[in-house]
């Protein structure tokens, strides 16, 4: 696949906005395991290296490690889900690996408008919220030029 193909991209938005869902996927935790599935990988916690780059665009460097959680689900029909979340939540993780799953599938509109978008909107709304609070705390250097004479 190509970097540019509709389908990964539209994959890598909703995995990214599933792995940032924390405590909102759990009003949808009856609706994603009311279908048969299986654990292909049970939720498992791991460590991953995390880079960084000086000023965001310098070498990379080793930054540290972090705690993630990863899980991979088979629906009944074959679709397979993944998961990886920042932290140690097991129980999201395969929420997540169920919602990956089930967007692969014919209902994946439904999935995309009652699941995704309610989602990336709530995070939208709260990442402006944190750069709003952050914004009222940010400091303006400025130089003062003397004059020579």
């Amino acid at each position: 696949m190509n970097d540019h193909d509709p389908n990964t991209t539209a994959r890598q938005r909703w995995m990214g906005v599933l792995a940032r869902a924390g405590q909102a996927l759990d009003s949808h935790e009856a609706a994603l395991k009311d279908s048969a599935y299986q654990l292909i990988r049970a939720p498992e916690v791991g460590m991953t290296l995390v880079r960084g780059r000086m000023g965001g665009t310098g070498s990379a460097f080793n930054l540290g490690e972090m705690t993630v959680t990863r899980c991979v689900v088979r629906l009944a029909d074959g679709r397979t889900g993944y998961s990886y979340l920042a932290g140690r939540d097991k129980r999201r993780a395969e929420l997540a690996a169920l919602a990956d799953a089930h967007l692969q599938g014919s209902d994946q509109a439904r999935w995309l408008s009652d699941l995704i978008e309610p989602l990336a909107r709530q995070q939208r709304e709260q990442r402006l919220a944190r750069a709003a609070r952050t914004a009222t705390t940010q400091v303006e250097f400025f130089t003062l030029v003397r004059g020579e004479d």
